[in-house]
């Protein structure tokens, strides 16, 4: 099928999106995309993917996570609904934190105790309930080269650079996948990935409050791609 794709947001993610595909893509940044004003979209798209979201994990600030992270989405979902368009939403592997290693697609998520990942259980969670066409990717991704000076040695996931996680995501679009799929790459501690790109990084531990373990099985992943 010859997909018609907006991308939401600039982001990170969105940005790399864009940079591998030529992506259409809408800015909050600058100015041409209100997540009031669903209606302002162009037609003529039958993808959209979303990659808007409040992803200041342990702000304390609900009302935005909710606002940006579940209402939004919720109008999305409607709007997407309503013009037959397949909706590609970003979640996060934050929403496995208290699970087990290797967390399914399938297992209940117990996610960090944070309104960050609650906002983003809570979206998946709207988009399972009510989508006519979704896929929802839970992955995590960083800047290349890895952007800070220290890196968790004791933090274990399956993120990757931002250029590797987007390829997977493209992947999975152009394939036509549904449903739910962990998106990343082999299962690593963070300073094991920063050292990828940064070789002579230190080491150092990750502050209690964050989770150790973020892992998940790609099993499903890896029979689309």
């Amino acid at each position: 099928m010859n997909y018609k794709v907006l991308v939401l947001g600039d982001g990170l993610l969105g940005s790399e999106l864009v940079k591998q595909t030529d992506w259409d893509f809408v800015s909050r940044k600058w100015g041409n995309f209100d997540i009031n004003n669903l209606h302002l979209i162009s037609k003529g798209y039958n993808v959209i993917v979303n990659c808007i979201a409040h992803t200041d994990s342990y702000s304390k600030e609900r009302d935005t996570h909710m606002d940006v992270n579940v209402r939004f989405v919720r109008d999305l979902i409607k709007y997407c609904n309503k013009h037959n368009i397949k909706l590609i939403h970003i979640s996060s592997d934050f929403v496995y934190a208290n699970n087990n290693f290797f967390a399914k697609e399938e297992d209940i998520p117990r996610c960090d105790n944070s309104w960050y990942a609650y906002s983003k259980v809570l979206a998946d969670e709207l988009i399972m309930l009510n989508s006519n066409d979704y896929l929802i990717c839970r992955c995590s991704h960083k800047a290349k080269p890895f952007p800070y000076e220290k890196a968790w040695g004791n933090y274990y996931t399956n993120a990757d650079y931002v250029d590797v996680i987007s390829e997977l995501i493209i992947k999975l679009i152009n394939k036509g996948a549904i449903g739910i799929i962990n998106v990343g790459t082999k299962a690593k501690t963070m300073l094991n990935l920063a050292k990828e790109t940064k070789p002579n990084i230190l080491g150092t531990l990750r502050p209690p409050y964050v989770p150790e373990n973020v892992t998940m099985d790609l099993n499903k992943l890896e029979k689309w791609i």
